[in-house]
């Protein structure tokens, strides 16, 4: 699993925490982070604060046997997508081997992370890329949809998502402390509304 801090680099502070595991480490995303970057409303509640990008991802083979997971966020110069890019190159899978990569993100890529994105699954035609996003970044400007027909026509799978995906999340990413995953008022609502957006985009014409 990926290992290290995200946040301010401390323990106990900054945006995650260190728990250990029985074999391995990962970095758990506090659960207000999470609902603060991961919730899908169309303004932000208040108290106000900043939207930023993070990206957890979970490698598995085909029959669902969990391999490695992760979670990023934007650094300067270097997006969440081009960081999960950089530790996929890094773990050398096999090439004669299928996996898949499901990919929960705060916001859709920007048109310069699609197209990142494409050139890594066309140069590693053994990886489904599955990408669920939780809003849509800037979706009335004509590059960024561009950016998301690309990944479609890539043979990424660009989804929105919903009560199913953020449950997993919370389940396999947030210091939870083993409670249930407790929906925001108008999840489904806005993951609806989000999710028609985005089949407007990938069905206009490009």
């Amino acid at each position: 699993m990926t290992e290290g801090w995200a946040g301010s680099g401390l323990p106990g502070r900054g945006d995650c925490v260190w728990t250990p595991q029985t074999r391995n480490t990962m970095n758990l995303l506090r659960e207000t982070l999470f609902k603060q970057q991961f919730g899908n409303q169309p303004r932000v509640p208040p108290p106000y604060y900043r939207r930023k990008t993070y990206l957890c991802y979970q490698l598995k083979e085909l029959d669902d046997l969990m391999l490695d997971k992760g979670c990023f966020r934007n650094k300067k110069q270097r997006h969440a997508e081009i960081r999960f890019i950089d530790k996929i190159n890094s773990l050398n899978l096999n090439p004669s081997q299928s996996y898949k990569i499901i990919c929960y993100i705060t916001w859709s890529p920007c048109p310069n992370c699609a197209s990142e994105l494409v050139d890594f699954i066309t140069r590693n035609d053994h990886l489904n890329l599955q990408i669920f996003a939780s809003r849509l970044y800037f979706h009335w400007i004509k590059p960024f949809c561009r950016g998301l027909q690309q990944l479609q026509k890539a043979g990424i799978s660009v989804a929105v998502m919903t009560h199913t995906e953020f449950e997993d999340c919370w389940e396999q990413f947030v210091d939870n402390q083993l409670r249930p995953f407790q929906p925001w008022d108008k999840l489904e609502q806005y993951s609806a509304s989000i999710r028609r957006r985005l089949q407007r985009i990938l069905t206009a014409p490009t």
